[in-house]
């Protein structure tokens, strides 16, 4: 814990909120924000200058800290300016910084595969994840894996396998290949004539459950109509490309494991590759290391990012069956995988990676989250009884909100009341970050958070909503 006191903190000194003032005007003179509509700076969306980070806190400019209950993007997991990694790259970075990754090699990228590689989820009978190719961010780690299932076939003779299965509800980040198998609306509609065409599977979203279906119920309904998708599309899916356990940017949906053992064995009876993007999911949030745990399968492909450097720097990690790697082997350099980045396996985010290893093994972290998660559980409880809150759903270090006009799952609030984003500035001027989706909240706190922070984060939530639904 980085500080003896809970609260938010708001200072009145002139000096401090005129430094904020200064960097918002000097912010909005220059800058265009991901995910914004930027004409809502300043007035409806505010702008939050933040000058440092300590443990779950951000602190502004303008003499305020607010608790970073979505760990900034679901980047961050042991805490904001966490010693023990700002260290490993500072130590890094004193011998050496970046190096180009064709032809040549670093210990940090070697030793962070084979940990990775260690930790990797197992299947009885399966051959494990075996290589490691690294890649900027997110995105382009899907990028990477569409184009490793699509070049494997190409290789062994199977040109009509040019198809990709994804979950409907489904986010796979923004390059147009990841778009092309993500299936939000909001983001995909206006880059649809760019788009490489992809088949959707109905997502097997507990949520979507009818009255009296159980959520493995519901999986295995969603496991029939992929069943049924692989029967009217025979040799021509090369894979499919899933979120285990968890939809992120779809709204924290989340479903039951048996999804994911039925989603291999069809992957598996009909020759296509199972990608798991744990981009997200990976490393703890959902209660175990990585999700497809919670199965006991795992992918031909795997794609990691986010948490990978507990937040400090962007790195991903494709991880591939040897088998898939064994595909690529050839004399001709078409047959190679040349997708590259100028910064693949970067030595400080290896490293960074590494000292956030080192800290799940030393504080032992996946049993403090276990113990976390079930306060997490008690806080909320409550707020299942709130009139507009028609669902609280948790796997693991995630819980979400789902807000609705009559606390009815069949009466949304109208997009026009903004109830979401209602309920974000109510929670900022209470000094918590909470960003919804839509209009559901959701808690993704780091992994530092502590007991006192948990109830500021639950009883703001409660106020937030509250108020974002009074004249809604």
């Amino acid at each position: 814990m980085h500080e003896r006191d809970h609260e938010p903190r708001m200072l009145a000194d002139p000096a401090t909120e005129q430094a904020g003032a200064r960097w918002r005007e000097r912010d909005l003179a220059v800058l265009w924000h991901p995910c914004t509509q930027m004409r809502e700076h300043p007035d409806v969306l505010p702008l939050v200058p933040i000058e440092r980070g300590t443990g779950a806190w951000l602190h502004g400019y303008d003499g305020r800290r607010y608790l970073d209950g979505v760990s900034s993007w679901w980047t961050n997991l042991h805490g904001h300016a966490e010693p023990r990694i700002a260290a490993a790259i500072a130590r890094q970075a004193g011998t050496l910084e970046q190096v180009i990754l064709a032809g040549f090699s670093h210990a940090p990228a070697v030793e962070l595969a084979e940990r990775l590689l260690a930790l990797a989820p197992r299947q009885a009978g399966r051959a494990p994840l075996a290589k490691v190719f690294y890649a900027d961010n997110g995105s382009a780690g899907v990028e990477v894996a569409l184009k490793m299932a699509f070049h494997w076939f190409r290789n062994r003779g199977e040109p009509g396998r040019t198809k990709f299965v994804a979950l409907e509800n489904g986010y796979h980040g923004e390059t147009l290949g990841a778009l092309a198998v993500g299936d939000i609306p909001l983001y995909r509609r206006i880059y649809a004539p760019l788009l490489a065409q992809a088949l959707f599977a109905p997502s097997p979203d507990a949520y979507l459950a009818t009255p009296g279906q159980s959520p493995a119920q519901r999986a295995a309904q969603a496991a029939d109509a992929l069943a049924d998708l692989f029967d009217r599309h025979p040799g021509e899916i090369c894979a499919v490309i899933l979120e285990p356990r968890l939809q992120c940017a779809g709204g924290m949906r989340m479903h039951d494991p048996a999804y994911l053992r039925r989603a291999r064995e069809l992957c598996d009876a009909n020759g296509a590759f199972l990608i798991a993007d744990e981009i997200a999911t990976g490393f703890g949030r959902t209660g175990t290391l990585f999700a497809c745990e919670q199965a006991g399968i795992s992918p031909d492909l795997m794609c990691l990012s986010k948490g990978l450097t507990g937040g400090f720097l962007p790195l991903a990690a494709v991880l591939a069956t040897q088998s898939l790697y064994d595909g690529f082997l050839d004399d001709s350099r078409e047959r190679a995988f040349l997708h590259s980045h100028s910064y693949t396996g970067n030595p400080l985010a290896c490293a960074a990676a590494m000292a956030s290893l080192d800290i799940f093994e030393s504080d032992g972290v996946l049993e403090r989250n276990r113990a976390t998660a079930a306060a997490m559980a008690v806080l909320a409880a409550p707020l299942a009884a709130h009139r507009h809150v028609a669902d609280v759903r948790q796997a693991g270090m995630v819980v979400a909100f789902e807000l609705t006009r009559d606390g009815d799952r069949a009466t949304p609030f109208p997009a026009a009341a903004r109830v979401g984003l209602r309920a974000y500035r109510a929670a900022l001027a209470r000094g918590v970050l909470l960003r919804p989706l839509g209009d559901i909240l959701y808690w993704m706190p780091p992994y530092c958070v502590d007991d006192a922070q948990l109830q500021l984060l639950a009883s703001v939530t409660a106020e937030a909503i509250e108020e974002a639904t009074a004249c809604a």
